[in-house]
């Protein structure tokens, strides 16, 4: 039985303002109009198409002047040489020499105008890459990871059930019109680096009695509501993984109980309503036959980013992870890498963590290509916290955001790196500008959200909230704010204070988290605060 009152299409409609546009105009049919809308200035064109740009792949940029970001999709982060020069080729050439990578292993351009968007689209397209389904309530980009295929650890290679997945369901009429956005992870990866734990639904892969299969995990998710994915209790085969992906998206969508709010869409709230047993029950419904049992869940022990020199399973060649700081790429570094990369047929991954991977080096040029990515400005020897902290994109680009973002992330690593050298390199320290989470502030070592405060006048303040106790893996939770609106000049103090009293007070192998957890909520604000009492942070 449904567990919320399923409403009619009728009164769907009347409340939820995306249903009724999706309904009035398919968001891709504005493919037919796209003179039209290229033609019409800015500030005239209407807010329905301004939503409908979404399954473009397109937001608008920060100011609302008509100008775009445009992200592109790159499942399980794996690119060519080809498709990473002609990022950089637009970017140079539209996006003012500007590009991100992103937590779900895509590239984001800004800066983008809509009379230029079919060239670039047209340009992607040629190196097998598209925008189509970047946003809106779609299946979003496929991730996993990214060393899928070259590393000797893995359990078997995905790589084929990642391209037929994004085969099936970029651009699919029939999963584009979604309640809202749709998460999907599959890896085989032993540390599962690509967060199983907060993806609508992730595939992990695993072997039953000398098989080859998934475990499967649904229902996570961060924002404003943040939820670890839980266990379906079910083992499915490598031929069951796309009937039962659709399957879990068809009962999901199959009902208007989760179209009447935005904010209650997700596929998080439905396992929330149903619990993993009941909905596996309408999965196998769905399905026509029942799901083999799996009692345990496999979980990694450690994360990874796969960072530094690996030998990869092919004989004489190595993959290299270098960090990227802030997640930054200008347009022209890209092109510079990919010619690299191309010059001894290698290719690109991008990482959850906003890095990048170059596979297929072989020994004798190790250090000569570890050298030349270090002249284009991504030294492998960098401080490990340039490549474990994350930073949503937010100010200046981003609509929603109440704070800086990269600047403060970056005004907060040099504070650590200069003060800790190497003891901080690791330390997962996640920043997000407004409550949606795109760095996913919930689940790292240090989460820092934007928000806002007031001073003594009663005037308006940019402020953090602290994040403890989140993290992924054997550990896997979803943190606690513990200290609340921070004054934002006050942030690099107060993070500062708790890594240092944690490097003081660790126990043997303790990690910063296990720290955080055995510390009460009003000794770690004390500590933070700098207060001997921690009655004022308290307060």
């Amino acid at each position: 039985m449904p567990k919320r009152e399923p409403q009619s299409w009728e009164m769907v409609l009347k409340r939820n303002s995306v249903e009724r546009l999706k309904r009035e105009l398919f968001p891709t049919e504005l493919t037919g109009q796209w003179d039209r809308v290229a033609e019409t200035s800015y500030e005239k064109l209407p807010e329905e198409d301004i939503v409908r740009l979404q399954w473009f792949g397109l937001y608008h940029d920060k100011p609302k002047i008509g100008t775009f970001m445009m992200r592109v999709k790159i499942p399980s982060g794996i690119l060519s040489a080809d498709g990473l020069r002609a990022i950089g080729e637009i970017s140079e050439t539209f996006g003012r020499d500007q590009g991100e990578l992103t937590t779900r292993q895509n590239f984001q351009l800004h800066y983008i105008t809509l009379d230029k968007f079919p060239e670039m689209l047209e340009k992607l397209n040629r190196v097998g890459l598209t925008t189509m389904g970047g946003c809106g309530d779609v299946v979003r980009n496929i991730t996993g990871c990214p060393v899928a295929g070259v590393d000797p650890d893995e359990v078997f290679d995905v790589r084929p059930l990642i391209a037929e997945t994004a085969g099936f369901f970029y651009g699919n009429r029939e999963y584009s019109d979604l309640p809202r956005k749709h998460k999907i992870s599959i890896a085989a990866c032993r540390h599962q680096c690509n967060a199983p734990e907060i993806n609508c639904v992730s595939l992990i892969a695993m072997l039953k009695d000398g098989r080859e299969g998934f475990a499967v995990r649904v229902g996570g998710g961060q924002s404003s509501t943040p939820r670890l994915s839980r266990h379906l209790g079910v083992f499915i085969t490598r031929a069951q993984a796309m009937p039962v992906m659709r399957a879990i998206i068809d009962v999901w969508q199959g009902t208007t109980e989760y179209r009447m709010s935005r904010v209650k869409a997700r596929l998080k709230f439905m396992i929330d309503d149903y619990g993993p047993e009941e909905f596996r029950k309408l999965v196998e419904a769905k399905l026509g036959f029942a799901l083999e049992n799996l009692t345990e869940m496999p979980i990694a022990e450690t994360e990874s980013d796969h960072m530094g020199i690996h030998r990869q399973k092919q004989p004489g060649l190595n993959y290299v992870g270098f960090p990227v700081y802030l997640g930054l790429m200008s347009g022209k570094q890209m092109r510079e890498i990919a010619a690299l990369t191309a010059s001894f047929g290698g290719d690109i991954r991008l990482t959850r963590r906003q890095n990048f991977i170059i596979t297929g080096i072989p020994t004798a040029q190790l250090d000569d290509v570890i050298a030349k990515v270090g002249a284009i400005g991504f030294p492998l020897e960098a401080n490990g916290l340039y490549a474990s902290s994350i930073g949503c994109i937010g100010d200046p680009h981003c609509n929603y955001a109440v704070t800086p973002t990269k600047t403060k992330l970056a005004t907060i690593i040099e504070r650590l790196v200069n003060q800790f050298g190497d003891q901080v390199g690791g330390l997962k320290l996640n920043l997000d500008g407004c409550p949606h989470a795109c760095a996913q502030h919930w689940t790292g070592d240090i989460g820092l959200q934007g928000t806002t405060s007031r001073g003594p006048a009663g005037e308006p303040l940019e402020a953090f909230d602290i994040i403890l106790r989140g993290g992924l893996g054997k550990d896997a939770a979803i943190g606690k704010p513990i200290v609340r609106r921070v004054p934002s000049p006050l942030v690099e103090d107060y993070v500062s204070r708790l890594f240092g009293t944690y490097l003081e007070r660790r126990d043997s192998n303790e990690t910063f988290t296990h720290f955080c957890v055995r510390t009460p909520d009003r000794e770690l604000i004390s500590i933070a605060s700098g207060n001997a009492t921690g009655a004022d942070a308290a307060a």
